[in-house]
Parts: structure tokens; C-alpha cells; sequence
């Protein structure tokens, strides 16, 4: 290992690695595997079915690295699946934590250091990322992004989850797996919404830290608007009957927090 390389304190509570989906995004790979190779953790890279272009260039800028596993899904399956596969992965490699980083360049990833640090410090939480925009993101995919936020503190009963849509965050494994474990979720766009919102029905503490987030030119975006709003708008109905069922429980837990 690089002894120029930064490194975390190590506790047998605190083992994380870089979970990274990606699905035809290789031309942003190289760089953004050579700003993470500072930090000395563990790399797993999720190919979800890209084509063989971009299959191969993921290929050549893994091998690059001793420290990256390269794991892919014959076919694509969706974002929400890589994901699931990353965490069941690092879970299996006895990591205790998986810090999720898009594969599209969105997010400053100057900001690592600072949300490792805090997942250190508070292992329990789900640690998220609170977008900082610039002038480059598209206002309706702010307008969007809100309509989201305002069902999912419907959803949750709490004002806790800021933004559950950002790709850049850190998951506790242990009660993450317990949820896949027990419960069918969403394998597409859907999914980075709705684990974030049975994570706290769980009892899973959310910490937000801001990330600023870009939109850079000619980047490509794997959204596909009908069929993911659909997607999403059932798993908010969904969720909504989820609440409804844990209404008595939700509303014990805001009592509690509000007491001295």
C-alpha cells in the first residue's frame, strides 16, 4: 500500500470500503478510482451489464488496482440491484460499512474524509449526502427532487431525511442486510429512495452532510423520466401504507425525541 495514502483508525466496529454501481460510465472511472486511491480502503466496483465498450474500459481501470474488485452482472438489471450487490458483497468481505459513490462525477469527492470521519464517530447512522448545487443542474430536476423530499417526510413522519436521492452516502451494513433480508425492494432509481426510509423506520439514525454536486457538460444520465417516475411514485404509494402501518411506532419515537 502507497504509505502516501491517507489512513483511517481502524476499529473491528468500523471496517468500510467504495461501493461503486456503474452501468456505461467508464470514460469517468480512471479519475474518479485515482482520487479514491488516497484513502486506503477497498474498492467494489458493481458492472451492471454495460456494454462492451465500456465493460472492457471498466476492465482495464480496475486492473489498475490491487485494492478494486471488479463484480458484474451479465445483463443490466438496474442501479438498485448493483447497489443490493455491492452491499450483500461487502457484507460477505466482513466490511462493516459501504460508502456509495455514483460513477457519473456528480459529487465533490474532496468531501470523503469528512463523511468517513462522522461515520466513524457514529458508526449506527446512515450517513447522506445533502446536495449543494450549482448553476449546472436543470431546474426541473431540482422541482423533482422536492416533490420526492416532501413524500418522503410524509413517509417517515420526520424532517430527518434531507435528501434521499443522493448517490454519495455511507450504509451501516448490519441493519441495512437485515432489511434486504426481510423485505422485496426496489431494484432501479427507486431504491436509493426507499432504503433510506426503511433504514429509519428501522430505527436507523440519518446524518446528512453537504456534498456539492455538479452537473457536468455532456454527462449522461441513465434516468429514463416515464418509466422511473413510475417506479418511484409506486414506491412512495407503497411507502405511504408502510407508514400508515407504523403510524404508532413512528409517533412513540417523535415523542421520545422530544423529550427533555
Amino acid at each position: 500500500m502507497n504509505a502516501a495514502r491517507a489512513c483511517y483508525k481502524v476499529e473491528s466496529v468500523f471496517r468500510p470500503c467504495f461501493l461503486i454501481p456503474i452501468y456505461n460510465h467508464s470514460e469517468t472511472l480512471s479519475d474518479t478510482l485515482r482520487a479514491l486511491s488516497e484513502h486506503g480502503l477497498t474498492c467494489l466496483v458493481i458492472d451492471d451489464g454495460s456494454d462492451a465498450m465500456h465493460r472492457d474500459a471498466t476492465e482495464i481501470a480496475c486492473d489498475q488496482y490491487s485494492w478494486v474488485t471488479l463484480i458484474r452482472h451479465p445483463q443490466n438489471m438496474g442501479k438498485g440491484t448493483a447497489v443490493k450487490t455491492g452491499i450483500r458483497a461487502a457484507a460477505d468481505r466482513t466490511f462493516s460499512h459501504a460508502f456509495q459513490i455514483d460513477a457519473d462525477a456528480q459529487h465533490d469527492l474532496s468531501a470523503i474524509p469528512s463523511f468517513i470521519g462522522h461515520a466513524q464517530a457514529q458508526p449506527d447512522n446512515a450517513v447522506l449526502g445533502s446536495p449543494v448545487f450549482d448553476r449546472s443542474a436543470p431546474i426541473s430536476r431540482r422541482l423533482s427532487r422536492y416533490l420526492t423530499h416532501v413524500w418522503v417526510w410524509i413517509n417517515t413522519l420526520s424532517l430527518e431525511i434531507a435528501d434521499a436521492m443522493c448517490g454519495f452516502r455511507i450504509y451501516p451494513l448490519a441493519p441495512t442486510v437485515k432489511i434486504l433480508d426481510s423485505v422485496r425492494t426496489g431494484d432501479r432509481m427507486e431504491f436509493d429512495i426507499e432504503i433510506v426510509v426503511r433504514l429509519l423506520w428501522a430505527g436507523t439514525r440519518i446524518s446528512m452532510l453537504p456534498v456539492a454536486t455538479r452537473y457536468p457538460e455532456g454527462g449522461r444520465s441513465h434516468f429514463r423520466l416515464v418509466r422511473d417516475n413510475v417506479l418511484i411514485s409506486a414506491m412512495h404509494a407503497r411507502s405511504f401504507f408502510g407508514m400508515l402501518m407504523r403510524l404508532p411506532q413512528l409517533l412513540a419515537r417523535r415523542s421520545g425525541e422530544r423529550r427533555p
